[in-house]
């Protein structure tokens, strides 16, 4: 389960490393109202995850949350609907899921996708990061059965920064690489 955008390239190549299905998990961060690039946190899939200490440093009231999360909610039907094209979304239940992004800034959004996730009864949850904060990384260990960051530099910065090529990854990379791992799934289906 990769979270789209930047997630996908590196969840696509996990996944042919491994011949597993690669789907999408759509996680939205939270900004905050006057300033959209600030996260105060993250939706997936009904999972609500907030920074209660920008929350209340911020004064940001319930009725303006609730207001930034119905519209990156309605920005997540979109997406899944862009993204899937009529296919409805893995079945996770008593699988072992590895959640896939470019990296783990605050770590947020992959909070809020492994709770999403959790709920859906999975074996396992691994969160799988090129790169990540130290800070993230332990935060998220107490969220998944285990996880997996090649690389946990400092001071940490930005995600971007540890990368050559750090390109937007736009929606029809998104769609191709969904597309391209499901063909290669049925060719490896035909072949056994």
């Amino acid at each position: 389960m990769a979270l789209p955008r930047g997630g996908v390239p590196v969840g696509f190549a996990i996944a042919k490393q491994l011949r597993m299905p690669l789907d999408v998990l759509i996680v939205r961060k939270l900004g905050v109202p006057w300033q959209p690039e600030l996260a105060m946190g993250a939706i997936a899939g009904g999972v609500r995850v907030l920074d209660e200490q920008i929350v209340s440093q911020l004064d940001i009231s319930s009725p303006a949350i609730d207001l930034i999360a119905e519209q990156e909610e309605a920005e997540i039907r979109r997406r899944e609907a862009l993204y899937r094209r009529g296919r409805g979304p893995l079945e996770l239940a008593g699988r072992s899921v590895i959640l896939v992004d470019d990296g783990l800034a605050t770590g947020s959004t992959m909070c809020a996708a492994a709770r999403c996730v959790a709920r859906l009864n999975p074996a396992r949850v691994i969160v799988a990061v090129p790169v990540g904060s130290r800070e993230a990384c332990a935060r998220l260990l107490r969220e998944a059965d285990d996880l997996v960051c090649l690389a946990t530099p400092e001071p940490f910065v930005a995600v971007g920064r540890w990368y050559r090529n750090f390109g937007q990854t736009s929606d029809a990379e998104v769609e191709s690489l969904l597309a391209q791992n499901s063909h290669d799934r049925q060719a490896l289906d035909h072949a056994a």
